[in-house]
């Protein structure tokens, strides 16, 4: 059984979108999990997960990203 382990979490769909795809392009399984209203997507946030055995890899990668 694999365990989940949250990397990310944000109000912007378009950043969770776009560091999904960059986690997705370094063959990192990524799981969405979006807690924003519907009616208000100013309240809640997105989370992305990631396998507990790859997390050390995609937090590198985000802090990359987000470097830049």
């Amino acid at each position: 059984m694999t365990t989940w382990t949250k990397v990310l979490s944000t109000c912007s769909i378009a950043k969770a979108s776009i560091i999904k795809g960059m986690l997705e392009e370094n063959n990192i399984a990524v799981q969405q999990l979006n807690k924003q209203d519907s009616s208000y997507v100013i309240f809640g946030e997105i989370e992305l997960y990631v396998p507990d055995s790859v997390k050390e890899t995609a937090l590198l990668l985000i802090a990359d990203a987000e470097k830049n």
